[in-house]
């Protein structure tokens, strides 16, 4: 099957009254007194979130937005991919792929969309536009069911770069990050022919226990080491270890999916002392949210992580050869000698601020990057 059909959005209304009416009915835990985030979403905070959810946030306004884009569903090899597709007024536009993290979803980039696809309109050069595809990744929001076991980055990849290939596209760039980030490198192992450049922030780096590959590290990569290594993991561990138990209270509690989700735009986006909605808005954050409740896949978004870590991945180590661009902002602990060594990075950019999520957090600069990487690659 190669057909690419028409998507629109559309929740039954009982499923926005069922959302409602758990939330009216949810039932809350204690709290000990004197506790902040340090133990987790404070009980105040969420309650108050929670209660806009359910009587102030306007899903039907936030599904309007994203059907305001053309989408389009297609299946490659038994999975379900979903995904927007923007084209460009622009004759001489580069097509861009645009991957997304865990937990986010297609609303990542609605921001950077306009900008991307007409430049013209939004201060930009002309030379400078894409046609965008931004995927549903297997496993989340309506790119499910998952088709199986295996859907690791690698294959992934493979599946991308089929629906690329339909939609007739055989040379673009890729842009991701956290997952993304993950992904996009892969496609260009896969293909180096077809990926003109592999944008990414949030880049993962490890050491690979060879002798000495700690000594010309700077200060700054050291404590960039040192984070990853005392970063809270329990997120990683339950979805590598055993996603299917999690998703059973996050699948059936509103409440539960929302402090699992939003305690990750608290942990990581800036300043550090900020409320999640300090750097992006709650509506923002609350669609996000919703399209993991409304498709209840708290449990196949989390499977790439068992594929990857638990199920050891496809064991690919070499050497990317496409050109690749790092945007790393102040939250990141990208560490440049053991990216280099594994990417054939082209450009480098280390933000003096700016969390994980900066197609939300930054628009403009995540634009603003990917428009000069691209500029010496079309």
């Amino acid at each position: 099957m190669t057909n690419i059909s028409p998507f629109k959005i559309d929740i039954p209304q009982e499923r926005i009254d069922d959302l409602r009416a758990r939330l009216a009915s949810a039932r809350w835990p204690d709290e000990l007194p004197g506790v902040g985030w340090e133990r987790g979403v404070p009980l105040g905070y969420l309650k108050d979130l929670a209660e806009y959810w359910r009587t102030g946030f306007d899903w039907r306004r936030q599904e309007a937005e994203l059907n305001a884009f053309p989408q389009f569903t297609t299946d490659v090899d038994g999975q379900r991919l979903h995904f927007l597709h923007v084209r460009s007024a622009e004759p001489d536009a580069v097509p861009l792929l645009l991957l997304h993290g865990w937990p986010g979803g297609v609303t990542d980039f609605l921001d950077v969309i306009g900008p991307l696809t007409d430049p013209r309109a939004h201060g930009g050069a002309p030379a400078d536009a894409f046609h965008v595809v931004v995927p549903s990744l297997p496993g989340y929001g309506f790119s499910t069911p998952l088709a199986g076991p295996g859907m690791n980055a690698a294959r992934m990849a493979d599946v991308l770069l089929e629906v690329m290939a339909r939609l007739g596209y055989e040379r673009f760039g890729v842009q991701g990050y956290d997952l993304g980030a993950w992904v996009a490198p892969k496609i260009g192992r896969a293909a180096p022919e077809r990926v003109l450049g592999v944008h990414v922030n949030a880049l993962l780096t490890f050491p690979t226990g060879a002798d000495g590959e700690f000594d010309d590290l700077t200060e700054a990569e050291h404590g960039y080491w040192r984070r990853m290594q005392d970063f809270n993991d329990g997120y990683l561990q339950c979805n590598s270890k055993r996603p299917q138990t999690v998703a059973y209270a996050l699948t059936d509690s509103p409440v539960g999916q929302l402090a699992w989700i939003v305690e990750k735009f608290k942990e990581l986006t800036w300043p550090l002392d900020g409320l999640p909605e300090d750097a992006v808005s709650r509506d923002r954050i609350l669609t996000d949210v919703s399209l993991y409740w409304f498709t209840a896949t708290a449990a196949s978004a989390a499977q790439i992580y068992y594929e990857e870590i638990t199920a050891g991945g496809d064991g690919t180590a070499r050497r990317s050869t496409v050109p690749t661009g790092v945007l790393a902002s102040a939250h990141d602990v990208t560490i440049r000698p053991w990216a280099e060594r594994d990417h054939n990075v082209v450009r480098w950019t280390r933000l003096p601020d700016g969390g994980h999520f900066l197609s939300l957090e930054a628009p403009d600069v995540l634009v603003g990057d990917v428009r000069a990487f691209f500029r010496g690659l079309r």
